[in-house]
């Protein structure tokens, strides 16, 4: 992450309130709680797991076993049937 100077985008009686508190240091502002993104949402893995979580349960649904599920996608069998109970899960909930 990069920083900025301060002295070119803030007003200066924002500057000497901050300065109150900290000087000569770096600090991190974060974004607007409303502006940020969910994990994994900005460079596009939420929507890849959710696609490949997808395809894991209709496999399962056309016949496969969780064996060639988790040889197929390189995941343990644990991780194949966390998948398809988190769904189950889901819509027994809803």
């Amino acid at each position: 992450m990069s920083y900025i100077k301060a002295e070119e985008h803030l007003p200066a009686e924002l500057i000497r309130e901050i300065q109150k508190y900290v000087q000569g240091a770096q600090i991190y502002i974060p974004g607007l709680a409303d502006q940020r993104l969910s994990w994994g949402e900005k460079n596009g893995t939420r929507e890849k797991l959710e696609h490949r979580n997808n395809s894991i349960r209709k496999m399962k649904n056309s016949g496969w076993k969780i064996d060639d599920l988790a040889d197929h996608f390189n995941l343990s069998s644990d991780s194949i049937r966390k998948i398809l109970y988190k769904r189950s899960k889901e819509r027994k909930a809803s």
